[in-house]
This record gives structure tokens, C-alpha cells and sequence, in this order.
């Protein structure tokens, strides 16, 4: 079992930089593939971020690659997503999640509750 909290979010202008993080409980942590989804207003959830086990590879949509870094650290069983370069087009609920797989949020079992991050043009 792995629960979730996210912290982080608030309103940037457009440019800006937030870092998001996501504090895990659980022995599990460690064992799971980690992934921050998205979900703006009358949008579907969108992938954003994966990141394997052992931090070695890293995935991304393509809609934040080159401004988006995910990173964790097991020992603190902590996950963290870096955004520079804020778009007003990234503004949604952004979820933490762990699991199997990495791109689909069909393969993660356990979410946290989202924390809300507006971007101001």
C-alpha cells in the first residue's frame, strides 16, 4: 500500500517556475514506477511524467519536454517535479501517482489527491 500527498502548486505567471513534490508513505515506494498526470478543465487526465524505479530513465510528454524534470529520492521516499518555463496551458490539477507501467494511468494503483497549479499569461 502506498499513499500519496502532493505539494507545491500556486499561481506563477507565465515563465515562471514551480517545483512540485509528492511524499510517499509505504515500504512500496521503492518498488514503484512513479508518474505526475494532469487534468485542466473539461480536459481529460494527461500524461506528463514517469520515472522508473531506480531513477535511471525518465519519460515525457512531449508538451513538456525540455521544460519539465522529474526526479526522486527513495531514501526519502519523495518524488518531485520541476517545471520551468510555465505555459498558461499547463494550468490544471497536477497527481503524483505510483505503480506498474509508465504512460498510461491505467498501470498506476495509487494516487495522491492533486494539487492545483495556475499559470497567469
Amino acid at each position: 500500500q502506498v499513499q500519496l500527498v502532493e505539494s507545491g502548486g500556486g499561481l506563477v505567471q507565465a515563465g515562471g517556475s514551480l517545483r512540485l513534490s509528492c511524499a510517499a508513505s509505504g515500504r512500496t515506494f521503492v518498488s514503484a514506477v512513479m508518474g505526475w498526470f494532469r487534468q485542466a478543465p473539461g480536459k481529460e487526465r494527461e500524461f506528463v511524467a514517469a520515472i522508473s524505479r531506480s531513477g535511471a530513465r525518465t519519460y515525457y510528454a512531449d508538451s513538456v519536454k525540455g521544460r519539465f524534470t522529474i526526479s526522486r529520492d527513495n531514501a526519502e521516499n519523495t518524488g518531485y517535479l520541476q517545471m520551468n518555463g510555465l505555459k498558461p496551458e499547463d494550468t490544471a490539477v497536477y497527481y503524483c501517482a505510483a505503480g506498474r507501467g509508465y504512460l498510461s494511468d491505467k498501470e498506476y494503483d495509487y494516487w495522491g489527491q492533486g494539487t492545483q497549479v495556475t499559470v497567469s499569461s
